[in-house]
């Protein structure tokens, strides 16, 4: 069966058709989905589960990968999966969801925000390649935001304001906004502020986005208050529902998005009930800007 792609969302988002991930995908069907992610910016591909193997060869068919190290609260001896894989899941070690008030699932709580994964990176991330193991009985959606048609969308005078900005993002102050603030030392430093770009161009369609995220604490040669004022408000532009897709999950579901193109958020569930997802994410390029010493 020949691989199609067909738009699933209101304005952007694509589903793709004709292509069974157990088994490796030829280099014409890398290109498609490389393709479609520079049209749709987000793929959804409905399929059985796949072993960890499978989701890291299909990844590795479309580039290198950029390894899940220091991203989380989870120690090293909590880890499910090996740091080539993101655990995105409200599990332990033991397969049994964390307790309601355990720190690692209210730091997590924060992917409950509008944000861009890795965007708290000195290089941030290409894209995310998220797998659904199993689903919640309700709710857990993935809602997807277009910063290309929120970019478009703007006047040129907020515009020009965007444009050349450079923005501080830290997941220190992501959490800040949920009201946590419980770092220890080391956590401080791995999560010190990194330095990207208000504005990004794609670089093979030539199109602008906003690069926004809940990470984004301050703008470079800005007061504080006047800073977040600002990008709160690009925010609420950006994610109005006209710009936003969301995905319903069935289990075995393969979603990926461009993180240079996209914000997104996962959607609350009942906490005491498994949503296990397994994620890859694709390295990107480089450092949007130059980095703080």
């Amino acid at each position: 069966m020949t691989m199609s792609i067909r738009q699933a969302g209101p304005c952007f988002a694509g589903e793709v058709s004709g292509l069974d991930l157990r088994t490796p995908i030829s280099p014409d069907d890398a290109l498609a989905i490389h393709r479609g992610m520079d049209e749709y910016a987000v793929l959804a591909i409905r399929g059985p589960v796949l072993s960890a193997e499978q989701q890291m060869d299909f990844t590795l068919k479309l580039g290198e990968i950029e390894h899940a190290i220091g991203t989380s609260l989870r120690a090293p001896e909590d880890y499910r999966w090996p740091t080539s894989f993101a655990d995105v899941s409200n599990l332990d070690r033991h397969e049994k969801p964390l307790p309601r008030d355990d720190r690692r699932r209210l730091f997590a709580i924060g992917n409950r925000l509008w944000h861009s994964d890795s965007s708290f990176k000195p290089t941030p991330a290409r894209y995310s390649i998220l797998h659904g193991l199993s689903v919640p009985s309700k709710g857990g959606n993935t809602e997807f935001a277009d910063m290309r048609a929120a970019w478009d969308a703007l006047d040129a005078e907020t515009q020009a304001e965007c444009e050349g900005q450079v923005c501080e993002h830290s997941q220190m102050y992501s959490r800040s906004l949920i009201g946590f603030t419980d770092f220890t030392a080391e956590e401080r430093e791995r999560f010190a502020p990194v330095r990207q770009t208000l504005v990004r161009t794609h670089p093979v369609t030539g199109r602008k986005s906003l690069y926004l995220s809940s990470h984004a604490g301050g703008i470079i040669g800005w007061p504080v208050p006047e800073a977040r004022a600002f990008l709160r408000d690009l925010i609420e532009h950006a994610t109005q529902r006209q710009f936003v897709h969301a995905h319903e999950w069935q289990v075995g579901d393969i979603v990926m998005w461009d993180n240079r193109q996209t914000m997104h958020r996962a959607r609350p569930f009942p906490d005491q009930e498994p949503r296990d997802m397994r994620r890859t994410t694709l390295a990107g390029d480089g450092p949007t800007a130059a980095q703080a010493a």
